[in-house]
């Protein structure tokens, strides 16, 4: 029984030899068969592309001043505190100067001096005038009568009478000049007078504008120095600032400053009220500050309720640049390897060919290919460098948003 049994093993083992040597044979020089790698593709579209800038900006008043006075004194009221409103030409201090008003009062009667100074010598001009016309009548009937009747009139009293004649003729001129000098002094009096009195008006501090005191420096009683110099460390009397329109300020990178341009759209969004409004730039300083390579670029912000405070901040998103029905890819499908840009297409095929593309607008998720592929084409979208030009794959669409429309940075 031991015998049969080795023998049957030994049966089984060389018939399970056989047949493996079988399939060896059969399948010896056969290669594997191998099968195409899945690639994940997006299709090259057409639609609408916009770039944008979004940058944070800050509210400042449309106008801002420091009030001085302009000649010294105490204060002697002052009627407005910080928030409050002001409007155009109200008074919001008195200044207390009695010295200036003693000038006023010397240069105003310096004025009524040279008018009756005037007076006079219109008067003399006056009485110059006719005693000149009587001395010229009384000369013109003696050289008549002389004429008429030589001899009967003395030479002398003909020499008399013309000396005369001329004498009162220079007086009138006299007395014109001296009428003259006096208007000009006059006209020096109402200068001197009407510089007095512009500074005696400086005793009111006005607003020179619709606005918001920020700043109170002065209270009653403080001694207020004359600000007449830019060097002069003068206390000023308040601050007043224009809010009920507000500048918006927003620093444009170097990059991005060829697109701006006035009446370009802004899209606005304050955190601290929640207020989302689309603005429009109105001005831009067209040059760069060297520190930080930015453009200063405003846009005019009503504020009729002074909801918004200057210095607050603001999220804004400037339009740079659009195109309508342009070829787009999604960003992460396109190789950016030095200066040159490329793409994995897979053919009709099912072929991987590496192909160089253009580059136009970019934005965060999707970017213009301006040559190097046709609407329609099928792009490798991920994994690019597990890819080479002429191998086979299986495609699938990969997920990615497809909106055309994005924001940048």
């Amino acid at each position: 029984m031991r015998r049969k049994r080795i023998l049957w093993i030994a049966v089984v083992l060389c018939l399970f030899l056989a047949a493996v040597a079988l399939f060896v044979l059969a399948h010896k020089g056969k290669a594997p068969s191998a099968t195409p790698r899945a690639a994940a593709v997006v299709a090259v579209t057409r639609g609408t592309l916009a770039s944008s800038l979004t940058v944070a900006g800050q509210f400042q008043p449309y106008q801002e001043v420091d009030l001085h006075a302009k000649v010294s004194g105490y204060i002697r009221w002052i009627k407005v505190d910080i928030g409050d409103r002001v409007r155009l030409g109200e008074t919001l201090a008195a200044l207390e100067i009695p010295e200036l008003q003693d000038q006023l009062q010397g240069a105003q009667a310096e004025v009524r001096h040279s008018q009756s100074e005037i007076g006079r010598a219109q008067s003399e001009v006056v009485s110059a005038e006719s005693t000149h016309a009587a001395l010229h009548a009384a000369y013109t009937r003696l050289l008549q009568a002389s004429k008429e009747r030589p001899g009967l009139i003395a030479e002398q009293e003909l020499d008399d009478a013309l000396a005369k004649d001329q004498e009162s003729e220079a007086q009138i001129g006299v007395a014109k000049a001296s009428l003259d000098a006096m208007q000009q002094q006059l006209g020096v009096s109402r200068a001197d007078s009407h510089r007095v009195q512009t500074l005696a008006d400086y005793e009111q501090i006005i607003s020179p504008f619709n606005g918001v005191v920020t700043m109170r420096y002065a209270d009653t009683g403080s001694l207020i120095q004359a600000g007449t110099a830019s060097n002069t460390q003068s206390m000023p009397v308040v601050r007043v600032a224009q809010s009920d329109l507000l500048r918006l300020r927003m620093p444009v990178p170097e990059a991005d400053v060829p697109y701006i341009h006035e009446g370009g759209e802004v899209q606005v969004k304050v955190n601290a009220t929640g207020r989302t409004f689309v603005g429009k730039i109105v001005r831009f300083t067209r040059a760069l500050d060297t520190n930080t390579r930015t453009m200063l670029t405003e846009v005019d912000v009503p504020n009729p309720d002074l909801t918004l405070s200057p210095g607050m901040y603001a999220e804004t998103m400037i339009q740079l640049q659009q195109k309508d029905d342009t070829l787009t890819l999604p960003a992460q499908a396109i190789v950016q390897s030095g200066d040159q840009d490329y793409v994995l297409v897979v053919n009709a095929s099912n072929q991987v060919e590496k192909r160089n593309v253009t580059i136009g607008i970019q934005t965060a998720n999707r970017m213009e290919v301006t040559s190097g592929l046709r609407d329609g084409e099928r792009v490798i979208a991920s994994g690019q460098t597990n890819y080479q030009s002429g191998e086979a794959v299986t495609p699938h669409a990969a997920f990615i948003p497809t909106d055309a429309q994005e924001v940048s940075e």
